[in-house]
């Protein structure tokens, strides 16, 4: 594994030597590599959000999310209590009173 790990330690130092050092200023310069690799995942993420969000708005239930944080709500409200009076109950039994 120590050997693909050089290998490729290699590779990518070589890729970024090639970046640094550019064209040379005759020839009409095309974006840099990373550029358009930064490009391509930007469109991507963008594409993939908005398609996600689209998702989203269209399997949204109102109704169901009223639902689900009224039961989340009232189920904290219920285990802070029940924790609370455990609490009490194990303080009482620790101090002997």
């Amino acid at each position: 594994m120590g050997t693909r790990f050089l290998l490729a330690l290699c590779l990518v130092l070589v890729v970024l030597t090639c970046e640094i050092q550019g064209l040379p200023q005759d020839e009409p310069a095309s974006p840099p590599l990373l550029a358009q690799v930064k490009e391509s995942l930007s469109s991507y993420w963008g594409t993939a959000k908005a398609a996600a969000q689209g998702l989203y708005e269209k399997t949204y239930l109102n109704d169901m999310d009223e639902k689900i944080r009224d039961l989340y709500s009232k189920g904290s409200a219920a285990m802070s209590t029940y924790a609370g009076i455990f609490t009490d109950q194990l303080l009482t039994l620790l101090k002997g009173e």
